[in-house]
């Protein structure tokens, strides 16, 4: 397809989803939003992620030797003659956090040669630690290079007594040569299911919030659940995917624009970043 009709098709890779009524039987759809004006690169929400999920600091040596560990990354762009850079230069660069994407045709799921992958009825690209044999095709497949293998015992030395004691009980600590990737958080989902399945209801809308979205300083990262229809994530969701199928002028701020990163690959993600149109001619 050319560039052209790329544009002009635009909408249909944007709100068409691969598998049409693939959640009409479940009670939650876990999706994200990530507004990139409110982001700030702090990396508040990097070091929540190490210390909800047990990350080990692999520290400068291993990341130089391609060895990194950690389940979100900010990625931070810088444009010559970007007006952020003329007109804003005490910002710097853009942020944009980088996760796992949960995507719903998910590329990293059909190439797992045991099934260690695969997908949740509740939209989760899940991870079976004890399943995984480290073949890293998964990694391979993966067009976010969100997913990290554990090329090390990491808990022995990682941990040294007591720092043990840090960690979190409610999530695995991972051993050598298995793949691992975020979850958004599913401990914390699990337990709100639980909670709620016990007093005979469903989870609320806030009830679950992930630990990169609780530390944020900005509140740039919303977390929700896309079929409960009055939750703010969803309003948010059907906003931009109407918008995106229609003039954009037809917006509440017609200078919000929404995205999914790569999303023309039909992998469908699960989260929608959020970026302001600045007029670059102005």
């Amino acid at each position: 397809m050319s560039l052209s009709n790329l544009i002009k098709n635009w909408s249909y890779f944007r709100v068409r989803r691969p598998y049409e009524g693939q959640y009409e039987k479940s009670d939650y759809k876990w999706a994200m939003v990530i507004d990139l004006d409110a982001c700030i690169g702090c990396n508040a929400c990097t070091t929540a992620c190490y210390a909800e999920n047990n990350l080990p600091v692999v520290g400068k040596t291993l990341y130089g030797k391609g060895q990194a560990m950690h389940w979100i990354r900010i990625e931070r762009y810088w444009g010559e003659g970007d007006v952020m850079q003329t007109d804003f230069p005490d910002r710097g660069a853009q942020y944009l956090p980088m996760l796992c994407q949960q995507c719903e045709a998910a590329p990293c799921e059909p190439v797992c040669p045991v099934g260690a992958t695969h997908h949740s009825p509740d939209g989760l690209n899940t991870q079976v630690y004890n399943r995984c044999v480290g073949s890293r095709y998964c990694s391979a497949n993966c067009p976010y290079k969100v997913r990290y293998f554990n090329w090390w015992n990491y808990p022995e030395r990682a941990w040294p007594n007591p720092l043990e004691l840090q960690l979190n009980p409610d999530v695995t600590v991972r051993s050598k040569g298995v793949m691992e990737k975020c979850t958004f958080c599913m401990q914390r989902i699990r337990y709100s299911m639980d909670k709620a399945k016990d007093q005979d209801r469903l989870i609320q809308d806030g009830e679950v919030v992930t630990a990169c979205a609780q530390a944020c300083p900005t509140s740039a990262i919303t977390f929700g659940n896309l079929l409960d229809k009055t939750s703010k994530v969803a309003a948010m969701w059907k906003r931009q995917e109407i918008d995106l199928a229609t003039d954009h002028q037809e917006k509440e701020d017609p200078n919000m624009r929404g995205y999914r990163v790569l999303e023309f690959m039909r992998t469908y993600p699960s989260i929608v970043y959020l970026e302001r149109v600045r007029d670059y001619e102005a």
